[in-house]
């Protein structure tokens, strides 16, 4: 979908006020209310905008351990696959999880109370999930940048 200036505008002003209202999203980008109301209906109804939500403070839920973990499969056919996605899916603690080019199948931000409770959700959960043949654990010393807004520009514009 090709995106003009004020539907660029949008995007990168709903990524960081999510809540804002139509009529201050509208003088922000420079539109009446209604023709705005429109745009972000069509980026809806199109896909771009995925959904709402709330950026919550890991350290207030005290979560405080975050880790990178590398995980290879032992095999990789689409049952063994299948069936680790599941557990992935079904896991609080997993935030997130990506197939990898490169030497390990899967990277999975998995986020903890404690290194203790780390400890228990690798040994007695993650090593456990069908096909899992290797697991290796980095730990996130300081978030520098994360959450952070997608670059929303032209097509080959530098942001």
């Amino acid at each position: 979908m090709k995106l003009d200036r004020a539907e660029r505008q949008i995007l990168n002003v709903l990524q960081v006020e999510g809540r804002i209202s139509n009529v201050d999203l509208a003088g922000r980008v420079g539109l009446s209310e209604s023709p705005c109301f429109r745009r972000v209906k069509r980026l809806e109804d199109c896909g771009l905008i995925a959904s709402y939500g709330a950026r919550i403070n890991n350290g207030a839920l005290g979560l405080q351990v975050t880790a990178f973990v590398q995980i290879t499969l032992e095999k990789h056919d689409d049952h063994n696959r299948e069936a680790f996605l599941d557990c992935v899916k079904a896991e609080a603690h997993i935030v997130e999880c990506h197939v990898m080019s490169g030497s390990y199948d899967f990277l999975l931000k998995v986020v903890a109370y404690s290194m203790d409770h780390f400890s228990k959700l690798s040994m007695q959960r993650i090593l456990k999930f069908p096909g899992v043949s290797n697991m290796e654990s980095h730990f996130s010393l300081m978030a520098i940048k994360q959450d952070a807004p997608l670059p929303v520009t032209a097509a080959g514009e530098l942001a």
